[in-house]
């Protein structure tokens, strides 16, 4: 095998590659019907070295950008060093980043994992088992948001409040424990409490539920809320953590702190990993053997993440996230056919009115190189890199209409 994996020196064409994934892999996804070679900052390149813009970013991973070159070095030097352990030696990695996070964001105990919905279920069984051991049995049931989105291992798909969503469907029963309210309405998750509640768990934006952020009215009254009634505030930051909304973490746009936060995607810049942050109090719930992971903690993927926070902090790329947010919001509100622009920094959703399909426009857009998203019937979602500027925003959007323009002939 080559040191560098290009088609080129595979002797393969790009359709081999396709036959050879239609072949051996389980498909859950709608594939694009292209083959995504190299990538560098905004861009992602095709086989033939043909750019394509990217306003998806991985799915809102590659913040500091694609194959940032800081978060590439540090992923080299560290493979070289160690590579794997598990989590019984000390690692520099993990203790340099659990400083870095901690510090930055302002909570106290860190617990690393591999991904978002890994993460969201620690926080699930910290939440239960604090709630068991304080207060009794039954005290475990938490209050999670309808259309909200949280992951796809049981718990986390249980406390997803989308019950028609795919991700549930002909899985069985849900795991118990879960009840849901209305997003961005106080008194429906005040209703939906009861003595048994230890915890209130939701997205500051709501991001595969069509890109809703929450109101200071509903972010302050839930903590509030949660104050009085020694419950817990759980936050889910996969999404929009590490600077995405125009702040380090979207719950200081609301000035409030979680009792938990999960994160991943953007905290890696690329490189698998996810966490949870609490409390040093809420944080006791865990004890040895109450739960694990094998590579959660990764020193490679600990090397690439503190490489990527250095990045977003000492570039700022929050304050970009709000100032490019707020003037890429603007130019999609002048596009034909919109409904409405919501977003919080550079996580941006525009709804069309029903004779625009999302996923027509999405499709449109790669065909102009171009990726974006859809969600929902209606909805596209645009999530890039934070380093985006206006020029490229204008790009965007200038492809975004052409592609609305051409489906409304």
């Amino acid at each position: 095998m080559e040191d560098i994996m290009r088609l080129k020196d595979t002797g393969l064409t790009a359709q081999d590659i396709k036959d050879k994934v239609n072949k051996y892999m389980i498909e859950t996804y709608e594939r694009f019907d292209f083959l995504a070679e190299t990538a560098s900052g905004m861009y992602m390149y095709d086989e033939n070295g043909t750019p394509y813009l990217d306003f998806y970013a991985g799915i809102a991973v590659n913040n500091a950008g694609s194959c940032n070159p800081k978060v590439v070095a540090a992923v080299k030097d560290q493979v070289g060093d160690i590579m794997h352990t598990f989590n019984y030696p000390y690692t520099i990695p993990q203790a340099l980043l659990a400083e870095k996070v901690c510090t930055t964001i302002g909570m106290d105990k860190i617990f690393y994992q591999n991904s978002g919905t890994e993460a969201n279920e620690a926080m699930i069984k910290m939440a239960r088992k604090y709630g068991v051991e304080k207060y009794g049995p039954k005290r475990f049931n938490i209050v999670t948001a309808k259309m909200g989105f949280h992951g796809r291992t049981f718990g986390a798909m249980s406390a997803t409040g989308q019950p028609d969503n795919g991700c549930q469907i002909g899985f069985g029963p849900m795991t118990d424990g879960f009840t849901y309210a209305e997003y961005n309405n106080l008194q429906s998750f005040i209703d939906a409490c009861t003595e048994d509640t230890i915890a209130i768990m939701v997205e500051p934006v709501q991001g595969e539920g069509g890109v809703h952020p929450a109101t200071m009215e509903f972010m302050t009254g839930l903590r509030k809320y949660c104050d009085e009634h020694e419950m817990l505030l759980l936050i889910d930051e996969v999404q929009t953590g590490w600077c995405r909304t125009g702040a380090v973490m979207s719950y200081m746009n609301y000035g409030i702190k979680p009792d938990i936060v999960s994160m991943a995607k953007g905290l890696g810049g690329g490189m698998p990993i996810g966490a949870i942050c609490a409390t040093a109090e809420v944080a006791k719930a865990f004890t040895p053997g109450s739960h694990g992971t094998t590579f959660g903690g990764h020193p490679v993927s600990c090397a690439a993440a503190l490489a990527e926070v250095n990045e977003l902090i000492d570039r700022d790329l929050a304050g970009n996230a709000k100032k490019v947010g707020d003037y890429f919001a603007g130019k999609l509100e002048e596009l034909p056919h919109v409904k409405e622009v919501r977003h919080q920094g550079l996580l941006v959703g525009v709804e069309f009115d029903d004779t625009i399909s999302g996923v027509e426009v999405k499709h449109g857009c790669l065909d102009r190189k171009l990726l974006i998203t859809a969600i929902g019937a209606h909805i596209i979602r645009m999530i890039p890199p934070l380093i985006v500027n206006e020029e490229q925003c204008d790009q965007a959007v200038a492809i975004i209409k052409e592609t609305v323009e051409a489906l409304s002939k």
